[in-house]
């Protein structure tokens, strides 16, 4: 598989789209923003893409506020899955997608977890005996599901109870290896990062009510980069058909 992971350095970042603004970018090879949290999905997707259409998709993971910005400032990517919908739709207000390109691709899912067999409850009243040292969250300011659990936070009651206790992440990922690594003894998650086949995979979890925070409603866009690349087209139309859709279900998103 042809996934190939990158960070752009301010440097690195300049000097790629300095490159590509010379030669272009093949029309057989997608570049890809891809929130953090469908690491494993895209992945996992990106194989039989790859072998169904002969296109390479080039993936960069991270927090959807960082690919705003990066994006903002000339980032050389043609396809961008968000983590949220609002960041895709401002996109589209500001001009810097293809026109009826965005669409959403998956309905995330947040899940308090612990690396620790049955530390985490499957009600979470781990979090109002508040008996932790660390609780792991990614940055609400850059990644949606940050956002979304300071919401379940307030709705408890707990921010102020809990906030001296707060680990961040500077996405999504972050958070989970917070917990991963035992520096924080439970965290808020992307159910996807613990999720397969049906079942929590590892440690134990609450997966958090839809009703305790606004839906993370998560969108793709091709961007103006990508407006005549055949790949960015074809990997936006996979996402949509069986195969990916069977994929994105198994990581316990919603579609």
């Amino acid at each position: 598989m042809n996934v190939r992971v990158r960070s752009f350095t301010p440097g690195a970042l300049a000097a790629l789209i300095g490159c590509l603004a010379v030669t272009g970018v093949q029309a057989d090879e997608v570049q890809v923003a891809v929130a953090a949290n469908f690491t494993a999905p895209i992945q996992a997707i990106a194989s039989d893409f790859e072998k169904d259409t002969g296109h390479k998709l080039i993936a960069a993971y991270g927090a959807t506020g960082q690919f705003y910005t990066q994006i903002k400032n000339g980032a050389p990517f043609e396809v961008f899955l968000a983590a949220d919908d609002s960041t895709p739709e401002k996109l589209e207000k500001e001009g810097d997608i293809v026109p009826g390109s965005r669409f959403t691709y998956a309905i995330g899912t947040l899940a308090l977890w612990s690396a620790k067999d049955g530390y985490v409850d499957d009600a979470g009243k781990v979090l109002e005996k508040n008996q932790f040292k660390h609780l792991s969250i990614a940055n609400p300011k850059a990644a949606p599901y940050g956002l979304a659990a300071t919401q379940v936070l307030a709705k408890l009651g707990l921010t102020d109870k809990v906030k001296d206790k707060i680990v961040e992440g500077q996405n999504i990922t972050q958070a989970y290896q917070f917990v991963s690594t035992g520096n924080a003894e439970l965290g808020f998650v992307a159910l996807s990062q613990i999720f397969k086949d049906g079942k929590v995979s590892h440690g134990s979890a609450w997966i958090i009510p839809e009703a305790m925070h606004d839906p993370i409603k998560q969108d793709a866009v091709i961007l103006k980069k990508g407006e005549n690349n055949p790949a960015a087209k074809a990997l936006t139309e996979y996402l949509k058909g069986p195969k990916a859709e069977a994929i994105i279900k198994s990581y316990g998103y919603q579609l």
